[in-house]
């Protein structure tokens, strides 16, 4: 490589001669980096939002509340001084995702959060073939989108970072909760294929898999969040997050917050016998 020529003052020490010379070809600080996360107004994105915004990313916040994601977004630049970019978008809609890859077509997006998801725990029927239509195009559609949109981009750029939110309850069968336990072990095993296919690349997948959260996704009343907190079985968003991202930036592969108990959670889970299932449902 031929480096240009920069006519070089007369300064007082070789040190300041070095810096001089290498100036050039120092890296751009994060801050002209982006980082995008999807369900950013609240919960668990809000906090990957923050995370971001402290490692000095710029941001792309994505929601489908307009109001609530524009006030958010200008919260986190009043708090970190950081670019954000507030993006008001359906993603359970089939042509979210492409609208949403093109509206970040002139941004150096190095990191993806794909945290946007819905929870509801009641038996299917006939009645829920709407909400079915929604958490499929969300869960899955919009985010395996997502996923393979941006990892090409973060390939041909020469590496990157995707984060993938999957849950414990992709690990087994869970009645009452089958098409978010379902489309959460579709996330799960998508991720981790992905991780071997474009690690050579320098492109890192991470699946993450949380048990309970506390966070207002299960309609949990803030008394009981805070007594799984300290009973240890609900997770603070903030310390899950954080150790998410130290993780994926490491490269890893799957995080399982709180191992101790989830670990040995996942494996019990994969073990029960159907009517076991159906005695602890009934």
């Amino acid at each position: 490589m031929t480096l240009p020529f920069f006519p070089l003052p007369l300064f007082p020490n070789l040190l300041s001669n070095t810096i001089y010379l290498i100036s050039p070809l120092i890296i751009m600080p994060s801050s002209h980096k982006y980082a995008l996360v999807t369900g950013a107004c609240s919960g668990i994105g809000y906090r990957f939002a923050r995370a971001l915004a402290a490692r000095q990313y710029a941001l792309v916040m994505v929601s489908n509340r307009d109001r609530e994601i524009h006030d958010t977004a200008a919260r986190v630049t009043a708090d970190f001084g950081v670019d954000t970019r507030p993006l008001c978008i359906d993603l359970a809609k089939p042509e979210a995702a492409q609208q949403l890859f093109d509206s970040c077509k002139d941004l150096d997006v190095e990191v993806l959060i794909n945290n946007a998801g819905v929870f509801s725990f009641k038996d299917l029927g006939p009645q829920s073939l709407s909400f079915m239509e929604l958490i499929l195009h969300l869960h899955i559609e919009t985010l395996s989108k997502l996923t393979l949109l941006f990892a090409e981009r973060m390939k041909a750029r020469g590496g990157g970072y995707i984060l993938n939110s999957s849950s414990l309850a992709g690990y087994a069968a869970f009645p009452g909760i089958s098409l978010y336990a379902a489309t959460k072990g579709y996330v799960r095993l998508f991720s981790e294929s992905l991780w071997y296919e474009y690690r050579p690349h320098r492109v890192e997948i991470l699946s993450l898999c949380p048990g309970a959260v506390a966070t207002d996704l299960y309609g949990l009343p803030p008394f009981y969040q805070n007594l799984g907190v300290r009973l240890g079985i609900i997770c603070r968003p903030e310390k899950m997050v954080e150790k998410a991202l130290q993780r994926m930036f490491k490269g890893r592969r799957v995080y399982i917050p709180y191992p101790l108990v989830n670990v040995p959670m996942k494996w019990l889970m994969g073990i029960l016998p159907s009517c076991l299932i159906r005695l602890i449902y009934t």
